[in-house]
């Protein structure tokens, strides 16, 4: 009997790590303390710093009020005399870093997300990006980057970055129409979004992206086709298109318009009818969830098979070196991950002790290293390649897994290694979840991750 879409989505919508990571944060051995943190922060400056530099994650967690939907670490706060403080913290927790590095460290990109990076204003981001860029050498080709919300991303906001640096800005739409828009709290004009991205555009940003989510209250198919004809007037350079992850007993806001979202093969096709779109607009897929442009650099690094994955989602820059400032941001130093204290009062005040807000870690193995190796190429290239000794140990269990989805057409694979084909896309989280020997060496019922589909 022959399997099909309706089926397979059936079968495999089951809760799936979005694998920015393996492995993935609530299997992390926590086996790391701050001086062996800080060991193996040098270690990896010293063996991939001169040449690759390092990408700086800082966390900006606050935000005016709350959208229902969203599963981001934040602060809801109307109150901006917040700014100052969290400022300084940051300030000193790098401070900290610079004196485990160079006096002037390689920087290949800044990322800001939050919350809301622009709930701060431009003063206060000049202060702090201005101390950061005063101690560090600026590479060549560095990728400066931030998370824009389109009601309070000003003209100002835009200008003081773009004289930072930044030259990639993303903004969170979700959906344009009214009513699933109240219905996840996050409320924004078209004309607001116009606005935001045609200055964006005036000042010199090359690139602008939107966030998009499938699966949200209220959603169907004439929603996502006008939500799709107003993308398409603006023509952001890149496009994610996110399914929405419904975890309410983590975010107990979403209980809100629980009745209201639609079932899983509705669900299923308003992703397939966006592709479908976005494909007709002129873009790509670059990968899990992600579309671009074909002059896009994002786009350009798929096509060299030089694109990267890691906590901040698709990238194209190469350094293995990932530091996360402010509260729950992450870092990964190719050795080791940590993750800083989620609770922002409390990361301030360990700040202020002078120690780093490491709240928990993981230190590599070498077969995590060659798992996550594998897993991040079949996420950026849908290929990869495995020795006879990695096969052998997945068992017989994940092999019969592998043959069957070799069988329903999703992948080929041999002793040397794997390709995800067309029809296997839409489950490349499932496919991952073959080589997950952690996740699998532990009871599932311990994690809470979105389903898959």
């Amino acid at each position: 009997m022959t399997t099909t879409a309706a089926d397979l989505i059936k079968k495999y919508n089951v809760p799936a790590p979005r694998y920015t990571s393996y492995p993935t944060v609530p299997l992390w051995s926590n086996d790391l303390n701050e001086s062996g943190w800080i060991n193996l922060v040098k270690k990896a400056y010293d063996d991939f710093g001169g040449k690759e530099g390092i990408t700086l994650y800082i966390h900006l967690p606050y935000c005016e009020s709350l959208c229902t939907y969203c599963g981001c670490n934040k602060r809801i706060t109307k109150n901006h005399a917040v700014e100052t403080p969290y400022i300084q913290s940051i300030i000193k927790e790098w401070s900290a870093y610079l004196k485990v590095l160079d006096a002037k460290p390689k920087l290949a990109g800044i990322h800001l997300g939050g919350g809301t990076p622009t709930f701060f204003s431009p003063e206060s981001l000049r202060e702090l990006l201005s101390f950061i860029l005063d101690r560090a050498v600026v590479m060549e080709g560095a990728e400066f980057s931030f998370e824009g919300h389109p009601n309070n991303t000003t003209r100002e906001h835009l200008q003081t970055l773009f004289e930072l640096g930044f030259r990639r800005v993303s903004y969170g739409i979700q959906d344009f129409n009214m009513e699933v828009q109240k219905a996840i709290h996050r409320i924004q004009p078209f004309e607001r979004v116009k606005e935001a991205t045609e200055v964006a555009r005036e000042i010199g940003y090359e690139s602008v992206n939107f966030d998009l989510i499938y699966g949200l209250p209220h959603q169907n198919l004439e929603t996502i086709q006008d939500t799709f004809e107003k993308v398409s007037f603006l023509k952001p350079d890149r496009i994610a298109f996110y399914s929405y992850a419904h975890l309410p007993s983590a975010f107990p806001a979403q209980k809100s318009f629980e009745a209201f979202l639609p079932n899983e093969s509705e669900k299923r096709f308003l992703y397939e009818k966006g592709k479908e779109v976005l494909k007709n607009m002129g873009y790509f897929e670059v990968g899990m969830d992600h579309f671009a442009l074909s002059n896009d650099h994002l786009y350009i690094a798929k096509k060299g098979k030089t694109l990267h994955r890691n906590f901040m989602g698709y990238t194209t820059s190469p350094s293995k070196i990932l530091i996360g400032l402010g509260n729950s941001s992450i870092s990964d130093v190719y050795y080791a991950y940590a993750q800083n204290t989620k609770e922002v009062d409390l990361f301030k005040e360990q700040i202020s002790l002078g120690h780093l807000a490491i709240s928990r870690g993981h230190i590599m193995t070498e077969e995590d290293i060659f798992t996550r190796n594998l897993i991040l190429e079949l996420i950026c290239n849908q290929e990869a390649k495995w020795d006879f000794c990695f096969y052998s140990k997945l068992g017989k269990g994940n092999w019969n897994k592998l043959k069957q989805f070799q069988n329903e057409g999703l992948i080929t694979f041999d002793s040397q290694g794997i390709k995800v084909n067309q029809k296997g896309l839409p489950f490349i989280r499932n496919i991952c979840m073959v080589f997950d020997l952690r996740m699998q060496n532990k009871e599932a019922g311990q994690f809470s991750f979105s389903r898959s589909i």
